[in-house]
């Protein structure tokens, strides 16, 4: 578990604003090492199947893009509707997640950081198993607020081989 998580408690409202010392050209540490604890601690809620709890944590862009580890077409928009937390709780069952922090990059309204999440979850009614997946998290500063701009994720954390991807990439599975 990332340090920060161990202390982080409050909901991302906590997150609100800089202090007066802060160069209104760059992110704070503090701001990085609180989004890191952030994207753990709503993470490991939303594989709980702990829905809400990640909703009241994370805060998402109107605007928001995802690319899932499953690949397809980038998902768009932040609405929360109780439609979506039900086939999000029926999706994520008992999970468990540490995360290594890679880079992180930062300005005054905008951090990116680049993760490997590590989990042990039941995913889309398959029985738990060990999931790597690398992660880049694209946080904007909304109103004195981070919110969730865009979150891509993949499952080749272990590496694959060169055949591998290519048969990925021509839709084909990998052998």
């Amino acid at each position: 578990m990332h340090p920060s998580a161990r202390a982080f408690i409050a909901p991302a409202a906590g997150l609100a604003s800089a202090s007066a010392a802060d160069s209104p050209h760059a992110a704070p540490r503090s701001h990085v090492d609180e989004l890191l604890a952030l994207s753990e601690v709503s993470n490991a809620a939303l594989l709980r199947g702990d829905v809400d709890r990640y909703f009241e944590l994370i805060g998402l862009t109107e605007d928001f893009t995802l690319m899932s580890p499953f690949g397809g077409t980038p998902s768009r928009g932040g609405a929360d509707s109780p439609a979506q937390r039900e086939s999000l709780r029926r999706f994520f069952e008992g999970g468990t997640l540490s995360v290594d922090p890679v880079a992180s990059y930062a300005g005054s309204d905008l951090a990116v950081l680049a993760l490997i999440e590590r989990a042990h979850v039941a995913v889309g009614g398959l029985p738990a198993q060990d999931w790597t997946l690398r992660v880049t998290l694209v946080y904007r500063r909304e109103h004195d607020r981070w919110r969730l701009a865009h979150r891509h994720a993949d499952p080749l954390g272990l590496g694959i081989t060169v055949p591998q991807a290519a048969a990925l990439a021509r839709g084909a599975a990998a052998s």
